[in-house]
């Protein structure tokens, strides 16, 4: 109670202030020049350019911003119902309390000050809109490249910008969210949580706020896109309001499947298999050796280092055992081929993609992390086919499934990509409910550790 008759005097006194001609402040640009200030932002190139938009005036402590300068203050002091910590938003320098400066008569009020607190207001929804957007732990970017411009279309400064000049200032800068339906299933549940006693659910609390930062890392702005789920052994490819599921076996702890954003850009049916050197040298060699019948039976072929195919002889075989790194295997396209009948490219630095599989059966287990890192899809044919519709290539379905039935390799190209979105999911909601899977690489402690989640 004390500390709401606080806000709603702090409140009362900004509206006080309004009449006052509060003119350009030449502090908020002495301030963004001075490097001390700087340091103490958490985006300064952003700041500087939000404010060089805005003729380096006041943004907030200002008469005509009083109700939007008080809404935004609650939002950053409500940021854990967002599934964020609020004392990452300045709020130990921009308490209600503290802007007590503008309980005082405005010719009383330092402008160094009022410039200051401007400034943090600016750099904490600035960090806001940047951790609900991209997530404050982002693998793929790091906070230096948030704060150079765009990222993928989105930029916080023009968010900001634009929620500016709303009625509803919380629901535009909202609209940062991820727009997946698994996050709007999170935050629901996490707004009953908090309605609900929160201290009930510490433990389940936290597997919700860390799987919310996984997803404000996924690429989901398209209608279109496919999930595939490490702890789920699952893939989901939504399009058009449908949802396609299917299951998948995903990498082994000791050769795990990478948390990735890209796009598949083609497939191809009938494919090769260029095994990886290090599967070569550990795992098959060892096979070539001990069976002189291993890569007939296999349908595997040797090849030099400048592509040549080697004949595999006993004097041969003692050179490859010697120098393995210049040799390399390939396995040709059949029903026995490891890739399957089909496989999904997409750009990323794993050399990991989506195939089909010839060994159907290992889809039964309910433990599923037994690939080398890339995943293999149960319902492969299905997932090329439902890409070609969305594609709108319809058309093409019938020479895909012969393709695939008669081992023809043959590219298809898609003129849309379609974005992939490898996620470590270890909780969902599903029906309403938490669902919590198997954390099968031990990735979960970690970021609990960097969200303060087990000191609380």
């Amino acid at each position: 109670m004390k500390a709401l008759l606080n806000y709603i005097s702090i409140f009362f006194c900004i509206l006080m202030l309004k009449g006052q001609d509060l003119k350009t402040n030449t502090e908020i640009t002495s301030l963004l020049n001075d490097k001390v200030t700087l340091e103490k932002l958490h985006y300064p190139k952003s700041v500087v350019r939000f404010y060089s938009q805005n003729q380096s005036d006041y943004a907030w402590i200002m008469p005509s911003r009083a109700e939007q300068t008080w809404t935004a203050m609650l939002l950053l002091d409500c940021a854990y119902q967002l599934g964020l910590s609020s004392s990452d938003y300045h709020l130990q320098n921009l308490s209600f309390e503290n802007l007590g400066v503008l309980k005082h008569p405005p010719e009383n009020i330092s402008p160094k000050d009022k410039a200051m607190q401007d400034i943090l207001i600016t750099d904490a929804l600035i960090s806001l809109i940047n951790n609900l957007h991209f997530g404050k732990y982002n693998p793929f970017y790091t906070a230096s490249q948030f704060d150079k411009g765009f990222i993928n279309g989105f930029y916080s400064v023009e968010a900001l910008s634009y929620a500016r000049g709303q009625n509803d200032f919380i629901k535009a800068i909202l609209q940062a969210r991820p727009k997946i339906q698994a996050y709007t299933d999170f935050q629901n549940y996490l707004n009953k949580l908090y309605a609900n006693n929160p201290e009930n659910h510490t433990e389940e609390i936290k597997k919700i706020l860390i799987n919310m930062e996984r997803l404000r890392w996924l690429n989901t702005e398209n209608e279109s896109y496919i999930l595939v789920n490490i702890p789920s052994y699952t893939l989901e490819f939504y399009s058009k309001n449908k949802k396609f599921e299917s299951k998948v076996i995903v990498g082994k702890p000791s050769t795990k499947s990478p948390v990735l954003v890209s796009d598949i850009n083609y497939f191809t049916t009938a494919p090769d298999w260029k095994v990886p050197q290090s599967i070569f040298v550990k795992e098959m060699l060892p096979k070539i050796i001990s069976d002189s019948k291993y890569l007939e039976n296999h349908h595997y072929a040797v090849y030099n280092q400048f592509g040549g195919m080697v004949t595999i002889t006993p004097s041969k075989l003692r050179e490859i055992r010697r120098n393995p790194y210049k040799y390399s295997v390939r396995q040709s396209s059949g029903c026995d081929n490891a890739l399957g009948s089909v496989v999904f490219r997409f750009p990323n630095s794993y050399g990991v993609y989506l195939h089909d599989t010839s060994q159907k059966q290992l889809f039964n287990k309910t433990e599923r992390a037994l690939s080398h890192g890339c995943i293999r899809v149960e319902k492969a044919q299905e997932l090329a086919s439902l890409l070609l519709k969305n594609d709108g290539a319809e058309d093409k379905i019938p020479a895909l499934q012969t393709a695939m039935q008669k081992y023809d390799h043959k590219d298809f190209v898609l003129k849309q990509p379609v974005p992939i979105n490898i996620a470590y999911l270890t909780c969902m909601i599903k029906d309403g409910k938490p669902v919590f899977y198997n954390d099968i690489y031990h990735l979960d402690a970690d970021l609990e550790n960097k969200f303060n989640l087990n000191k609380q």
